[in-house]
């Protein structure tokens, strides 16, 4: 007996789906932890990036996930499901290890830059990893729909990269430039098949 298949349709959906749950419920951890951030006092806000700290560097891995208001959640709620989207419609593999990128890089170089008993919380550092990673991947992969790709993003979104350079009172321009460098990072080190080297 011949073996079933889905039909084309049916395994798009089923990719969008997986995409959304992915993408959708990671946004969705943000508005909890900013939840369990009122709730508590705002207590969660000492698990941000605390430059040159010990304890500090345990932000790299929970400062993405805390935001200090409603108005800084939202700001970084449609970027992020915009962006991280794309990162999973150019590859779908590439969704996590490029989010650990930026996190990486959106946490060592406020940790090691940062201004003294600062704190560094929120998603936009990943953000701007995403940004960087979707603006280079084109030039690094050399293929049409990447190229296509990073083309449209840097036309709708490139303003977005004057955001590494210091600016505005209270915003880490630290964590957009390390989460920039991590997401070309990224970009880098996947080849034109879109797997690590």
């Amino acid at each position: 007996m011949p073996a079933l298949t889905k039909a084309p349709g049916s395994r798009a959906l089923a990719t969008l789906k997986v995409q959304a749950a992915t993408v959708g419920g990671t946004l969705g951890t943000f508005w909890a932890a900013f939840a369990a951030n009122v709730v508590t006092g705002g207590a969660l806000v000492q698990y941000g990036v605390i430059p040159r700290t010990t304890i500090g560097l345990r932000g790299i891995l929970f400062a993405p996930f805390i935001h200090g208001s409603l108005e800084h959640l939202v700001a970084n709620s449609v970027p992020f499901l915009i962006l991280g989207w794309l990162v999973m419609l150019r590859n779908a593999r590439h969704f996590i290890p490029v989010t650990l990128a930026a996190m990486l890089g959106a946490g060592l170089l406020p940790w090691l830059i940062g201004p003294p008993g600062s704190v560094h919380i929120g998603a936009s550092g990943v953000i701007f990893g995403y940004l960087g990673f979707l603006m280079l991947s084109g030039w690094f992969a050399r293929s049409f729909a990447s190229i296509a790709l990073s083309v449209g993003v840097t036309a709708l979104w490139g303003g977005l990269v004057f955001g590494v350079m210091p600016g505005q009172p209270g915003i880490s321009w630290q964590a957009h430039l390390g989460g920039f460098i991590g997401g070309v990072w990224a970009a880098r080190l996947f080849n034109r098949a879109g797997r690590f080297r």
